[in-house]
């Protein structure tokens, strides 16, 4: 989508070590309010994240 884990990471305020681990799937079950924060920055909605 054009952002850096980075930025992701400072625009939700989930850890950049925790952006990671979900993007590489070494995290296989983040909790629901992590990824609404992230589906919110993406602007997509949290099913889009785990299809």
């Amino acid at each position: 989508m054009g952002i850096s884990q980075d930025r992701l990471s400072k625009i939700t305020d989930v850890t950049y070590e925790t952006i990671i681990k979900i993007e590489s799937g070494a995290n296989k079950n983040p909790t629901i309010k992590t990824l609404a924060k992230i589906a919110k920055a993406l602007e997509v909605a949290v099913d889009d994240l785990i299809k």
